[in-house]
């Protein structure tokens, strides 16, 4: 760093050295030529004075440019200190960089004493490792993003599935894109369809809210595009919008109050499959299960460290399984019409083993259905679940009802309450369809991205009521059905925490009450994206 001084400061000090300097060199001239000095006059004498205030003048402006010079020096070391650190640094870096670009030395091979991981394993960690700095970086990204923005202060998330579902049917089904029961065709219907739909995608929102009395606030909201189709052209791939489960939760440590339309809880397994997210997978095979509202209170007692029971009961809106009777008016079901809740209620016991956890669990429903002058009709069901695990790959997961009046709970292939005659006639008798069913899955894990497998349903309405009481039973069917059969195997990959493919063949095999056997074969290729 270099220091200018002005000129005209330069100037002054030469001058004032002039001054001082003149009088001592008159003097030695006087002296050397022996002639005594004159006399000094008044004027000579004031500007001895006005050149001694000069002088004093000069000295405080040199003392001052002393002083800012002092300090530029110490600005300048300074500077030169910092500068000296960030070429260390910079050095440092580039060190780094340089070390970085060279490849790794060669492992040494480990001592023949010492185990070697499968080579399968490595690639698994490394994948691993990969994908948690994606998953990082991702997050750091987050933080520069946008957040989904509340009414409230408290936190909103938004998560969801893009599903792109395609489909190759062989024979008649009740629905392309999720069958359900395999149907006679229709007359002018081909035996096979090919088809594509992203209907079941599904988006829903979490918010988290503060402490209420010691209990935890939360609420979340889940819905998808299956709620039917607009009249227009090609409306079949604009798939309506509708409520699959809405909750608000209070949890405590071991106490949970939950209230809101959520699924069936005496039922809380279904099969694995990305094929029917619309409707779990068996529905009307064998599997129970409804969105209804609710309100539930659950509460887990803790045994031991590896032993706990979980206690759910609660009161339910009582569905009855028909289709509302007006598009836009809310009118009560049979259930409903009853003027009181559905009752259910589920004790499960868990089960530490070997790490794993083993599940058994029971539960018991009970609704009254009116339907009309007075006919009143039990609708009650039982369940059991079970989640076994079969050493680190296995899993056998399986779940059975009985009951009757189960239409509503999609027991009984969706089929409720028979009667012969007119309903509009006081003197019919109705009467509740009794019906039995389940399902099982065995469950393999090749690797924790990959995964295959294969289960069996079957619902059964008994054939002798459907027998005794005639008539159509209460359903949406045209004929009574007396048993439906499903089987499937499947593989979902999942690559990332946010990609998944699947590939799964599905079996439908339904009987119409002596009337025959429909079948249909169904293969799906599915392709998700969860956010």
């Amino acid at each position: 760093m270099r220091v200018f001084i002005g000129t005209e400061r330069i100037s002054c000090i030469c001058s004032l050295l002039c001054l001082l300097l003149l009088p001592p060199l008159c003097h030695a001239q006087v002296e050397s030529s022996g002639s005594p000095p004159a006399a000094f006059t008044p004027a000579q004498q004031v500007d001895l004075a006005s050149v001694a205030a000069q002088v004093q003048q000069l000295q405080s402006q040199v003392q001052q440019l002393s002083n800012q010079v002092q300090s530029l020096k110490a600005q300048q070391d300074s500077t030169q200190a910092q500068s000296a650190a960030l070429r260390k640094e910079l050095d440092a870096a580039k060190s780094q960089l340089s070390a970085m670009s060279v490849p790794p030395a060669p492992v040494q091979p480990a001592p023949a004493a010492a185990p070697v991981a499968p080579a399968a394993d490595t690639e698994e960690r490394i994948g691993k490792l990969e994908e948690s700095q994606q998953l990082a970086d991702s997050k750091i990204a987050e933080q520069s993003q946008t957040k989904v923005e509340s009414a409230s202060k408290y936190r909103v998330r938004l998560d969801g599935i893009v599903l792109l579902n395609s489909y190759v049917n062989r024979g008649s089904v009740d629905n392309q894109d999720f069958p359900q029961i395999a149907t006679q065709p229709a007359p002018l219907a081909s035996n096979g369809t090919f088809g594509a739909s992203l209907r079941q995608s599904q988006i829903g929102l979490q918010g988290f809210g503060p402490k209420i009395a010691g209990a935890r606030t939360s609420a979340d909201i889940q819905f998808d595009f299956a709620g039917g189709f607009p009249d227009l052209p090609n409306g079949v791939s604009f798939g309506i919008m509708r409520i699959r489960t809405a909750t608000i939760r209070f949890d405590w440590e071991d106490t949970s109050l939950i209230g809101g339309q959520d699924s069936l809880f005496i039922a809380p397994l279904a099969p694995t499959s990305i094929a029917t997210l619309a409707a779990p997978t068996f529905s009307y095979s064998g599997n129970v299960w409804a969105w209804t509202p609710q309100f539930r209170v659950e509460h887990r007692f803790h045994a031991s460290e590896q032993t706990s029971f979980l206690l759910q009961a609660g009161i339910l809106d009582s569905w009855s399984g028909e289709g509302p009777h007006s598009l836009a008016y809310r009118t009560p079901t049979w259930g409903e019409d009853s003027g009181q809740p559905a009752y259910a209620a589920r004790l499960a016991w868990t089960q530490s083993l070997a790490g794993q956890k083993m599940t058994l669990g029971a539960g018991g429903y009970y609704s009254r259905q009116l339907w009309g002058y007075g006919r009143s009709i039990d609708s009650w069901a039982g369940t059991l679940d079970l989640t076994l695990p079969l050493g680190k790959s296995f899993e056998f997961t399986g779940q059975a009802y009985r009951g009757r009046a189960t239409g509503g709970l999609s027991g009984g292939i969706g089929q409720s309450v028979l009667w012969m005659g007119s309903l509009l006639d006081p003197g019919t008798q109705v009467f509740g369809l009794n019906s039995l069913g389940g399902w099982a899955q065995l469950k393999y894990r090749v690797t924790p991205k990959l995964q295959f497998n294969g289960a069996f349903g079957q619902d059964n309405p008994f054939a002798n009521d459907l027998r005794e009481y005639g008539g159509d039973p209460a359903s949406r069917y045209p004929l009574p059905l007396s048993k439906n059969q499903t089987s499937l195997v499947n593989f979902l990959y999942q690559p990332r925490s946010d990609i998944v493919f699947s590939l799964e063949y599905r079996y439908l095999k339904t009987y119409v009450l002596d009337a025959g056997v429909n079948n249909a074969n169904v293969v799906s290729f599915s392709l998700g994206y969860l956010f």
